[in-house]
């Protein structure tokens, strides 16, 4: 039987902004020892009140209109709840409830010809800490938390590895060449939700999640491992195939379950009352449009 592989793409863009998304520490890339860039507020202590850095919503404007998106001129955010170490507040701040970006569209050109790319939405949200793991210790770095970043979700619409390379080749040159991000050290990282059907299906799929990579080598290695893995599952029935998360291992080149996919109702979301809504006026909305630098696709097509 033949199959047909289903492909969706969450990015996470560590944006670059000087200082973090809610305090006045610096940015991505500023803290040269681990925790020496902390401050009170993005280290989760009691009564520290979040402040919206205005840059951060000019970038994911910008990102927006890069990838057709339409730009939501109410925009809100809302806490999503899990513990975990290098989450200092047992919450991260993000967007569920009125994204800034939604509906947008990239178009790709690979071997296989042309395919359009659909942007489910661009949300903005803080980023968390980092775990430095040394032997049978673990250490916790602060200096990542609250560095903002964009989250860029497509609807399933890849069928290939080389599609989804092609799509963050250019989400990186896009954002590098325009400023809004360098896409580098870990400010670019990727969870691939990935499965498989009998092709001429319309039908998805039991869906698995690849966690948190940053190598695009690293992710069509996995992807390629994991659509095999699907694949031999439904024509050899060697394993029954669950909703999950795994994670690559680059060494040996294979995917390990990490734990149960998570929804929606795990985590909780509800709004952030400590931040007021984001309202983008026309005149503000002008301003980030008559800023917006040109396309590297634009620039191409300029020159031939």
């Amino acid at each position: 039987m033949k199959y047909e592989l289903v492909i969706g793409l969450e990015t996470h863009v560590e944006l670059s902004t000087e200082s973090k998304i809610f305090c006045s520490c610096g940015g991505h890339g500023k803290g040269s020892e681990p925790n020496d860039c902390v401050c009170p507020a993005c280290s989760g202590m009691p009564g520290m009140l979040p402040v919206m850095n205005k840059k951060v919503v000019e970038l994911a404007v910008t990102a927006g209109l890069m990838l057709n998106c339409n730009i939501n001129k109410y925009t809100t955010f809302d806490k999503k709840n899990y513990y975990y170490p290098d989450l200092p507040c047992a919450y991260q701040i993000t967007q569920i409830n009125h994204p800034i970006c939604t509906d947008g569209c990239v178009t790709l050109k690979t071997s296989e010809g042309t395919r359009d790319v659909r942007i489910k939405q661009i949300h903005m949200e803080e980023d968390a800490g980092k775990l430095v793991h040394s032997g049978n210790s673990s250490f916790v770095d602060f200096n990542r938390t609250s560095v903002p970043l964009i989250e860029i979700v497509t609807q399933p619409d890849f069928r290939s590895a080389e599609e989804v390379v092609t799509y963050l080749n250019k989400l990186k040159s896009m954002f590098r060449s325009s400023g809004i991000s360098e896409c580098e050290e870990g400010a670019m990282r990727c969870d691939v939700n990935i499965s498989v059907r009998p092709e001429g299906s319309t039908e998805f799929g039991v869906r698995t999640e690849i966690k948190n990579m940053a190598s695009f080598e690293a992710i069509e290695r996995a992807i390629k491992y994991e659509a095999q893995r699907h694949m031999d599952a439904l024509e050899y029935e060697i394993e029954e195939l669950v909703q999950e998360t795994r994670r690559f291992d680059d060494v040996s080149g294979k995917t390990f379950a990490m734990r149960n996919k998570e929804t929606e109702a795990d985590y909780r979301y509800f709004p952030d009352a400590n931040l007021m809504p984001i309202i983008i006026d026309d005149a503000w909305l002008e301003e980030i449009k008559a800023n917006k630098p040109t396309a590297v696709d634009e620039k191409a097509d300029a020159y031939r």
